[in-house]
């Protein structure tokens, strides 16, 4: 059985490093610094995770994964998935899927199996299906003419269910899906570099999207 987690902030003895940093101690003794190899002592244990109620989201999402090469980035997406309460994944055209690829339960950490999930060979025959089903189609991607994300307002989800579609990460999404979006958003960037890590990007959209008071 595994142990059971016992998790300190650990505190280097050695005045010149101080190097302060959390340890398991039901798995490590903890005797040595990492950095300088004094001794450590036990500071202050963990805070205990508080037990909120589940929040239900605003709104019904669906997530559309087209062509994501990353097993990696598909299981940060589950697991943003199902924090944010989505209603169902779909893994799109060479995106892994959790059953034929053990590297996603690395940052999916369960999500594999809490949130559902299925397999779509064609996203333009997907997003087309979706869209027949009354959903909105909101593609994640800079493109000419793509709107920011945080000026949609609550008239253009009026529909309230909504799939959000990110793509692959050197080519983006795939084009034959543009002329099915009901609307091309975009991130904005403030920085030197402009593009996020697809999971990144997906998880900033997944939250606003579900728990924002749109206008």
């Amino acid at each position: 059985m595994k142990p059971t987690p016992s998790i300190h902030f650990m505190q280097c003895n050695n005045p010149n490093c101080s190097l302060r940093f959390p340890l398991d101690l039901a798995h490590y003794k903890g005797q040595f610094c990492p950095k300088c190899g004094a001794a450590l002592t036990a500071q202050e244990e963990r805070l205990s995770p508080s037990q909120s109620k589940p929040e239900k989201p605003l709104r019904e999402i669906v997530g559309i994964l087209d062509n994501i090469r990353s097993a990696y980035n598909v299981g940060a997406i589950l697991r943003t998935a199902d924090g944010a309460g989505f209603a169902r994944l779909y893994l799109c055209g060479i995106t892994p899927t959790p059953e034929t690829t053990p590297e996603i339960t690395k940052t999916a950490l369960g999500a594999q199996d809490a949130i559902p999930w299925e397999y779509a060979p064609n996203c333009p025959r997907l997003l087309r299906d979706l869209k027949a089903r009354g959903y909105v189609i909101l593609i994640l991607e800079s493109t000419s003419g793509a709107q920011s994300l945080f000026t949609l307002n609550a008239q253009a989800l009026a529909r309230e269910k909504l799939a959000l579609v990110v793509g692959n990460e050197p080519a983006g999404v795939d084009p034959a899906l543009l002329p099915v979006a009901d609307k091309v958003v975009y991130l904005p960037m403030a920085g030197n570099k402009q593009s996020l890590n697809v999971s990144v990007a997906f998880g900033i959209a997944a939250y606003q999207l579900a728990f924002s008071q749109l206008p």
